[in-house]
This record gives C-alpha cells, structure tokens and sequence, in this order.
C-alpha cells in the first residue's frame, strides 16, 4: 500500500497544475491584502516578521496539493471533512501572518495595544496550528486515495447465510 508521498507520484497533469494554479493563488490572496508584499492598496502599521513570507509558501504548498485531491482520480476519496480542516488551517495562517493592529477583529475585540499585546504574541502559534491542519488534512487525504471500504454485506434472513459483493 503506498503511502502519502508515493501517491504524488501517480498525479495526472491535470492535479498538478491545479496544485501549482490553487498555490499561487493561495501565495498572493494572503500576502497582497496582508501586505507581507508591498502594494498600493494594502498596507501595515507594524512590520512584516521574519517568519511570515515563510508561513504563506508552506500554506501555499499545502493548500495548492490539498486542493488537487479533490480534483478526479482513479482512486479519489469525496470526503469533505479535510477540506474543511484544510480550510480552517489557511484561514489561521492567514490571521497569523497578518498585522495585528490591522486585523479589525483583533482590533475590536482588543483594542490598539490589546492586539499588539495579546494577539501578536499568539500569531506564530497560530501559524503552526494551520500548518498542522493542513498537514493533517493533506496526510489524510493521500493516505485515502489508495484505501478501499468494505463491501456491504446483508443478511439473508430466509437461510441465514450472508450475501453480498467481495
């Protein structure tokens, strides 16, 4: 049975660039309007971290493969459980990236120096915790390409013999 990294290596064109496209896409929707790269609409009261350009390529990888799952194959899973864990790990890398004064729900929630005192802090955390997620929802999406369920067995009540496909 293969694991996770070796079924990278049955991808069709087509999921690979997919995953190259969503990757991209990912690297420039959190760095522009978080200003990690400097542009004329967004901007930052407080510096970019030395961790943060770090944080949005390794989203961006992780989110550009596990969006190409979902994307047909001959052993593809429709789970959407790990889309919406991978989601939710973009989401907060997205947050942990960001400027904390900038981020208006820090801001409103905390206050100028509360999001400067309380939620800068937690940023890098929150930068492994949506690696994680989407380390975990990636690991298992790969992981199940390959796995097989059961076949349905019934009950044949007449005899009592089971019936059902193997």
């Amino acid at each position: 049975m293969p694991n996770c990294f070796t079924s990278l290596l049955t991808w069709s064109a087509k999921r690979w660039f997919v995953a190259v496209t969503v990757g991209l896409l990912t690297y420039f929707v959190i760095a522009l309007p978080t200003a990690v790269i400097k542009n004329p609409i967004f901007g930052r009261e407080i510096a970019v971290t030395d961790w943060s350009n770090t944080v949005i390529v390794i989203t961006s990888l992780l989110t550009g493969l596990l969006t190409a799952t979902y994307v047909k194959n001959e052993f593809s899973d429709d789970n959407p459980k790990q889309l919406k864990v991978g989601s939710a790990g973009a989401l907060l890398s997205f947050f942990a990236v960001g400027c904390p004064v900038c981020n208006k729900i820090a801001l409103i929630a905390l206050g100028y120096s509360g999001a400067i005192q309380y939620f800068a802090p937690i940023q890098p955390y929150l930068a492994l915790a949506g690696i994680a997620l989407l380390m975990f929802s990636l690991r298992m999406r790969l992981n199940n390409e390959y796995s097989c369920s059961l076949p349905f067995q019934t009950t044949n009540k007449v005899n009592g013999e089971k019936s059902g496909s193997n």
